[in-house]
């Protein structure tokens, strides 16, 4: 038997598509607190509101993904504009086909489509909507995972016959959800980190690219190609020939 589900909004069920929570940070709830002396429904409990977390993180990052793929998209329809009349312009106006003057507007065409492409790469819009899309596809496998988890313990326990004492069953189900939590909160760390090396590097990637340059040599000509020895070990001398007889 389950317990009554609770109405949308209260502790323990997810909130809808496109509601408040949806346009929320990624603030954590209370966790729910109660009396453990039915652990069944208090399991089940715990399981909704892991369950609203990980939906709600799913979600928003499903909403926010909503304005940066909308704005990367635009800057590269500028950039392909940009690149198209930049290079089409300047030959008109060889050919005579278009008035005097349309070379000029074509260089400028070609700045304003390096432009849009300089600005999605330095505010990392299409990178952005990417990794959004991919951390919240990673939340709900992991979350179809748990469902599957969880419901094999659900019938462990119905058919039986158990596994240990009551205790343990409890103390299992409790590291699946603990385990899943952990593993959500990790990729959401994840994508942080990745957003926050990215917003350090800045435009140091767009310099890099712009002159084409590559990795730098070491100095001293020609670079060491030897593998550095574990440490209390004695390098090998060459062997010498021995001195040839007289």
């Amino acid at each position: 038997m389950q317990p009554p589900q609770p109405p949308p909004g209260e502790p323990g069920r997810p909130a809808q598509p496109g509601g408040s929570a949806a346009r929320r940070d990624l603030t954590g709830t209370p966790f729910p607190l109660g009396d453990w002396g039915e652990p069944a429904e208090r399991l089940d409990e715990l399981y909704r509101w892991v369950e609203s977390q990980a939906l709600r993180t799913a979600e928003w990052y499903l909403s926010d993904r909503v304005w940066k793929r909308r704005s990367a998209r635009a800057l590269r329809v500028g950039t392909a504009l940009g690149v198209i009349a930049g290079a089409a312009l300047p030959l008109l106006d060889l050919t005579d086909v278009a008035p005097d003057g349309a070379a000029g507007w074509g260089y400028l065409s070609l700045l304003l489509g390096a432009a849009c492409m300089a600005c999605d790469r330095y505010f990392g819009l299409t990178s952005g909507w990417i990794r959004d899309v991919a951390t919240a596809q990673a939340v709900q496998r992991r979350l179809q995972a748990l469902q599957f988890d969880w419901a094999s313990e659900s019938v462990r326990e119905v058919l039986g016959p158990t596994e240990g004492t009551a205790s343990e069953a409890a103390e299992r189900c409790l590291g699946v959800l603990r385990r899943f939590s952990e593993d959500v909160t990790e990729l959401v760390r994840a994508e942080t980190a990745d957003w926050m090396i990215e917003f350090r590097s800045g435009p140091a990637p767009l310099a890099l690219q712009a002159v084409g340059a590559g990795p730098s040599r070491p100095e001293g000509g020609h670079p060491s190609t030897r593998f550095p020895l574990p440490p209390g070990t004695r390098p090998n001398m060459p062997r010498q020939r021995p001195p040839e007889p007289r």
